[in-house]
């Protein structure tokens, strides 16, 4: 497979996620990261970019700049990471998307479900590839509690027990903080601050190992805070389409919580519970039987698990790991297009615009039921109702 031209906006110097990004797309050595607009202050934008060793005239000042040169180059970038404030994620994405290159959005992928319908059609017009950055689902045991689920293991899925808190904003004196008050402010941050950035892990986690999708939920929201117009912390329960309930807890409020990415998964027949910040161990529990420890990395794991592993087991892999295995995904599956043939069926689980689409219609729906007491509200896009 030759190396992809890989392009990035936004994630700049200082960026929380930019340089994760960076390390996953680079890992296996399946891209080159040949264009840049990285800062919203163009010259440091491309100082940076040139620092991290992009050629001067792909370090660009600003995306449309980017846009326009990269359209007209027999090298274009094949992939473009799009890691820049929410509100801008439509307009950025949708460009690069109508002129076919392929795109990785940072979630929430949209601020409004109507932009996010738009998405989806402009992908499926041009035909590029549109992926949104639910990088969670990378990890190995993840995609293994997807294949146990797949292959009948815990039979019918009743319950999901889905967790994403923290404790990071919960001093008033960060109130001013740019790093922040942009995630609470509705001009930036779209809507929804806490369940767009972090619950909406937890949803499409919930759905990634079901394969099942949201149908309707009811919400309740708080602004812990004082000062913060969106919620800092909120409860959640959602009924999927294959029957499985789903009870989900975010905050960003829960002071001595770290990550705080856990889930439980519970059938007919077992139960699994994993943590984000312990990746490589899942707790197993067939019914009326003992809890076994499934090693990452181990024998025997399914095929999916299996090819998401890259170290041996009893070391660590950790979320750049996790995230590298959404680009290997689409390297594949962008690969497999240039080369007419049919990628490998272990590579296409990576999170769409579809997927985008769901989870946006699921903030909205979590937006009016908390404005509404907590009514039960439809929670599927209208296009997919």
């Amino acid at each position: 497979m030759a190396r992809l031209h890989w392009g990035m906006i936004g994630g700049g110097e200082g960026s929380q996620i930019g340089p994760a990004h960076r390390i996953s797309a680079v890992l296996d050595g399946l891209y080159t990261m040949s264009a840049g607009a990285l800062d919203a202050d163009p010259t440091k934008g491309r100082d940076y970019a040139k620092r991290l060793g992009i050629s001067p005239d792909r370090a660009y000042g600003d995306w449309h700049q980017m846009l326009a040169d990269e359209t007209g180059r027999a090298d274009r970038v094949d992939l473009v990471t799009v890691a820049t404030p929410n509100s801008t994620h439509y307009e950025i994405a949708k460009a690069f998307l109508a002129e076919g290159i392929n795109v990785l959005c940072e979630k929430p992928m949209t601020v409004t479900v109507e932009q996010a319908e738009d998405i989806v059609a402009t992908a499926k017009k041009s035909g590029a590839i549109c992926a949104v950055n639910y990088g969670y689902s990378g990890y190995a045991l993840v995609r293994h509690m997807r294949a146990m689920v797949k292959r009948g293991d815990l039979g019918k899925v009743r319950l999901i027990k889905a967790e994403f808190a923290h404790g990071f904003h919960a001093d008033a004196a960060d109130a001013d903080n740019p790093r922040v008050r942009w995630r609470y402010d509705p001009a930036e941050a779209g809507i929804s601050a806490q369940f767009a950035d972090c619950g909406i892990h937890s949803l499409h986690m919930a759905s990634f190992i079901a394969n099942q999708e949201a149908r309707e939920l009811t919400a309740d929201f708080v602004s812990c805070l004082p000062g913060r117009v969106l919620e800092d912390d909120a409860m959640v329960s959602v009924r999927m389409d294959g029957g499985a309930v789903v009870r989900l807890w975010t905050s960003s409020v829960a002071i001595g919580r770290m990550h705080g990415l856990n889930i439980q998964v519970f059938g007919e027949k077992g139960g699994l519970r994993w943590a984000q910040e312990w990746p490589n161990q899942l707790y197993w529990t067939p019914l009326n039987g003992r809890t076994e420890i499934i090693e990452r990395g181990a024998s025997g794991l399914s095929r999916e698990a299996a090819r998401a592993s890259r170290v041996t087991v009893g070391h660590a892999e950790g979320m750049p790991l996790a995230f590298a295995n959404i680009y290997t995904d689409l390297a594949e599956s962008i690969s497999a297009r240039k080369e007419g043939r049919t990628p490998d069926p272990a590579a296409t689980h990576f999170p769409t615009a579809t997927d985008g689409l769901r989870s946006i219609a699921a903030i909205k729906a979590a937006v009016d039921s908390a404005k509404a007491q907590g009514k039960w509200t439809d929670a599927r896009p209208p296009s997919l109702r």
